[in-house]
């Protein structure tokens, strides 16, 4: 509790109304336990959607620009505490400082960008086949939204949600994970401060925290008030959320697994390659949905790049995640170490040479896992390549020719992200065609990882088909309504029917 209090000081925030005993939070720098908190009952969730729902009925009515105005105010707070906001994300997640500042800007961007949204949630007007009738679209606010977010974008993914929530006329009630209540805890008290700040427009219990375990979650997605759930995670979770919903005929967004890959062609500049390469496989310790986990390389610049990798690989600076020169900081906890070792013996088992993966940092302590990002040859794409793995291994293999690497790529139950490196502008377009990548994202001479807020955020098949933060994603937080307007004095039909009494 010591060393995450100054932290907390800087944010303004108090714990005593959060704090308990079932809920610790530790940081996976050290293992050492920053706090413990409470888990929220059944009963206050449902409470909590009920105070959420009441707000809505206010909210929606507040003018859109005005609601953006809102959000401005809450990217204001941000701007002001992005320093501390970000070392707590890196302090609970263990991703380094740039990266937890990273996230922060994130959330800022996305504010910037539904502020300009908020006067521009166009309808349509359509030509009617009715004389004197006008036939026109309408967007209406939704309701309550439910965000599940994950551990490791523990604040930015609420935004991308929350953000454009807000200016839709949207309530929130979000549930994060139970690995970094404190990052939640610390936007939730920055958001009532931009409340405070924009007056009695903004009715309480506009944004609702829910603090807890999976059962809080399935809380959310099974309560028939919850308009929209959106969640983000693993697949299995995602399968559990989807089912909820469609019970009760609810929607859902979902942004789960990702089984990314790359193509490097023969044609590619290897060290923008090579640059793009590391990051999108090591960045969070290779536990972002995004991260680069299978690479196909063209045979002839395989033997050149795989050297130069292993090289930089090697020298990789692993090791607190707050330390300047730090690359790779520690993974979540032991769990995500198991599987990494698990994953790591089973494609040893399948035939790949392996190059790192061991244990390191043993002065960080027992319950910190600190690792070397692995590399692995593989033979083929095996069914452990077919898996993802929440960690930093990196699958290669050596291909002949483009449509032998889209096979491979678009081989996987998962279709998040993808890139390929070329200079060939018959490949490029090939691959972004729709006999190309199959994901939601797909990059040239552009890593899969590190994706901008403009653009619609998601993938296909297993990745679960949802989409957040730019582009048009902001419909699927409203409600569309067709209207026709008769202005003529008579009462012609569509498909000029005959009805006459």
């Amino acid at each position: 509790m010591e060393t995450i209090a100054p932290l907390l000081a800087r944010l303004g925030i108090e714990l005593k109304r959060y704090e308990g005993a079932d809920l610790p939070s530790c940081s996976p720098i050290d293992g050492a336990l920053l706090t413990r908190l409470r888990s929220d009952t059944p009963e206050l969730v449902a409470a909590r959607i009920g105070q959420a729902q009441v707000a809505q009925a206010r909210w929606r009515m507040v003018p859109a620009p005005r609601r953006g105005e809102l959000v401005r105010l809450f990217g204001e707070e941000l701007r002001a505490h992005k320093a501390a906001l970000g070392e707590l994300v890196t302090l609970e997640t263990g991703k380094i400082l740039q990266e937890g500042l990273g996230e922060v800007q994130e959330m800022i961007d996305i504010c910037d960008f539904a502020v300009g949204l908020s006067r521009q949630l166009y309808g349509l007007t359509i030509a009617s086949e009715r004389p004197g009738h006008r036939l026109m679209e309408a967007w209406h606010p939704l309701g309550v939204v439910g965000v599940i977010s994950a551990f490791n974008f523990p604040v930015a993914v609420w935004s991308w949600n929350a953000a454009l929530a807000f200016v839709c006329g949207d309530s929130v009630v979000w549930k994060p994970s139970e690995k970094t209540p404190l990052c939640a805890i610390a936007v939730q008290e920055l958001f009532a401060r931009a409340c405070a700040r924009f007056g009695s427009d903004a009715p309480a219990g506009l944004s609702q925290l829910v603090l807890g375990n999976a059962a809080c979650g399935a809380a959310v997605a099974e309560d028939a008030r919850v308009a929209l759930v959106s969640a983000t995670g693993s697949t299995r979770m995602g399968r559990e959320v989807a089912q909820a919903c469609a019970r009760r005929l609810a929607r859902s967004i979902l942004e789960l697994g990702g089984n990314n890959a790359m193509i490097v062609a023969p044609s590619a500049d290897l060290d923008m390659a090579l640059r793009a390469i590391v990051f999108s496989a090591v960045g969070t310790a290779g536990q972002r949905c995004t991260s680069l986990r299978r690479l196909f390389i063209h045979e002839h610049v395989y033997d050149a790049l795989l050297a130069r990798l292993k090289k930089l690989y090697l020298a990789l600076p692993v090791g607190h995640p707050m330390d300047p020169h730090t690359l790779v900081g520690p993974l979540i906890d032991r769990a995500a170490f198991e599987a990494m070792q698990a994953a790591l013996a089973a494609a040893r088992a399948e035939g790949g040479q392996l190059l790192g993966g061991e244990r390191i940092a043993p002065d960080a302590g027992p319950y910190a896992y600190y690792v070397r990002p692995a590399l692995v040859e593989m033979p083929d794409q095996t069914p452990v390549m077919r898996r993802e793995t929440f960690a930093p291994i990196l699958y290669l293999m050596r291909y002949r020719s483009l449509e032998q690497a889209l096979a491979w790529h678009n081989a996987v139950p998962q279709g998040l992200s993808s890139s390929i490196f070329t200079r060939d502008l018959l490949e490029a377009e090939i691959f972004m065609s729709a006999g190309g990548s199959d994901c939601g994202i797909a990059n040239v001479n552009v890593g899969p990882s590190g994706a901008e807020i403009g653009g619609a955020f998601g993938g296909e098949k297993e990745t679960g088909g949802g989409r957040e933060s730019g582009s048009d994603a902001w419909k699927a937080y409203m409600r569309r309504a067709t209207n026709t307007i008769n202005y003529s004095g008579t009462l012609p039909l569509a498909q000029g029917i005959r009805f006459d009494v």
